[in-house]
């Protein structure tokens, strides 16, 4: 029985590791900003009882939790850290690193949390990338826009899970920029969990083609593709995503595979669960974004279900042994629907 330290909660309501630490017999402790936050919710509070401890980091200032981690490592030794939230994976490298166990390293978990930084690594590494420029501000973001032109996609750089993102799609789109620039500029304020956006806004040229989103394991530098997700979005003006459809990755990916695993050595992604958006356009993929852990959204449920085994149980496998999941057995495509109505009321 090995005791695993998670870090956060996707989502601030997402317990599917803690079900899958429970069913694999390992202990868990869960770290959080705010322990307050998981008891509100009664599925979750059910599921924080089978912990061995919730440990209160505060507002994980500089590196506040860690004496107490480093003591209760001492004392009853963590095997493995996991943090499939965007909001503290760089904390989540620096505790790994500090307690010797393996996990996505400081720097890269760093680099991941600033989109503009991406896109300029994966530039001075040869790989092609849009126009992008990072902005600050109204001012700025109104020059950005005029100097790069429509049509546009604006995104804050430290942003996740599809949220806070404008399109500007044509000249009657800039011209309501123009009057309201403070609207996107000053989104979002916070994220939750104690966590302040940092305020810089990343704007690029909108990709066309089709949008699928890749999932990989990495295990000391090897990097495995499982699948893609083909997505579908809503009809235009909406930039939501309708419909996704998994694919476990059996040999038929090899040209995004490849892509992949380049964008991730240019990164420095050493570690852990990748999550890539990318546009397949008639000029060949091109990277949308990287989020350095597991997709979310209850997205892992969808791979389980593809590749007919726990997702969670292979990413904790991943933490623990640094092992790459194995083949799955009898796999299939598993798909998503969102549900909208097709007007108000």
């Amino acid at each position: 029985m090995s005791h695993l330290l998670v870090i956060e909660l996707p989502g601030g309501e997402d317990g599917d590791i803690l079900v899958a630490a429970r069913e694999e017999g390992h202990r868990v402790s869960l770290l959080t900003a705010d322990p307050a936050h998981y008891r509100r919710q009664p599925a979750l509070a059910a599921l924080l009882e089978g912990c061995e401890q919730v440990i209160d980091a505060g507002d994980f200032a500089q590196a506040a939790p860690l004496p107490r981690l480093l003591a209760l490592h001492a004392a009853s030794r963590f095997d493995a850290v996991l943090c499939l939230q965007d909001l503290r994976i760089i904390e989540a490298a620096r505790i790994a690193r500090a307690l010797g166990l393996a996990h996505l390293n400081p720097a890269t978990a760093a680099l991941c949390r600033d989109k503009a930084a991406v896109r300029a690594r994966l530039a001075a590494a040869g790989i092609a990338q849009p126009p992008a420029r990072r902005v600050r501000g109204p001012r700025g973001l109104i020059a950005a826009a005029e100097a790069l032109g429509p049509p546009l996609v604006i995104k804050p750089i430290d942003g996740f899970g599809s949220q806070n993102i404008f399109a500007l799609r044509d000249a009657a789109d800039l011209a309501l920029l123009r009057a309201r620039p403070e609207i996107i500029a000053g989104a979002p304020g916070g994220y939750g969990l104690g966590v302040a956006a940092r305020g810089a806004l990343l704007v690029e040229r909108m990709l066309t083609g089709e949008l699928v989103g890749c999932d990989t394991f990495t295990a000391a530098g090897r990097h495995h593709l499982l699948g893609v997700n083909h997505k579908q979005m809503f009809t235009p003006p909406s930039f939501a995503i309708r419909s996704g459809c998994f694919c476990p990755n059996t040999g038929q990916y090899a040209a995004i595979e490849a892509h992949v695993c380049a964008l991730l050595d240019a990164i420095g992604f050493n570690h852990g669960a990748a999550h890539i958006e990318l546009m397949l356009t008639d000029a060949g993929p091109v990277l949308i974004e990287i989020n350095p852990r597991l997709v979310g959204a209850r997205l892992p449920r969808l791979i389980s279900a593809a590749r007919r085994r726990s997702i969670h149980s292979d990413l904790i496998a991943l933490h623990l042994e640094g092992a790459l999941p194995r083949p799955a057995v009898a796999p299939r495509c598993a798909a998503t629907r969102w549900l909208a109505a097709p007007r108000a009321g």
